[in-house]
């Protein structure tokens, strides 16, 4: 909804394989909850930071796309998630 043409099959596309290049890139060395390995290390709150930045920029993108409620749902999902996770953001905060 982002544009006409040929762009909005760019952007489609290419958006979400550059988030999934980042997202699978930036690692936490022996993260528990990942394979372990850590093809360009990250310290912990760069990669929290990074975790927050897409599901925000997620969370954004299906708001200004006029899903409102959709959008909140994802929000609050994302925020209870992270409020069970609390043991791996400590882990993350101490690395």
């Amino acid at each position: 909804r982002q544009s006409d043409g040929w762009m909005r099959y760019l952007l489609a596309i290419g958006i979400p394989l550059l988030l999934a290049v980042l997202w699978a890139t930036f690692a936490v060395p022996n993260d528990p909850s990942r394979s372990g390995e850590a093809p360009v290390v990250t310290p912990g709150v760069i990669r929290l930071l990074l975790e927050w930045a897409f599901f925000g920029f997620g969370t954004w993108a299906m708001y200004d796309m006029g899903f409102k409620n959709a959008s909140l749902i994802i929000a609050s999902i994302v925020l209870i998630h992270y409020a069970f996770s609390y043991d791996r953001i400590s882990w993350l905060l101490s690395q």
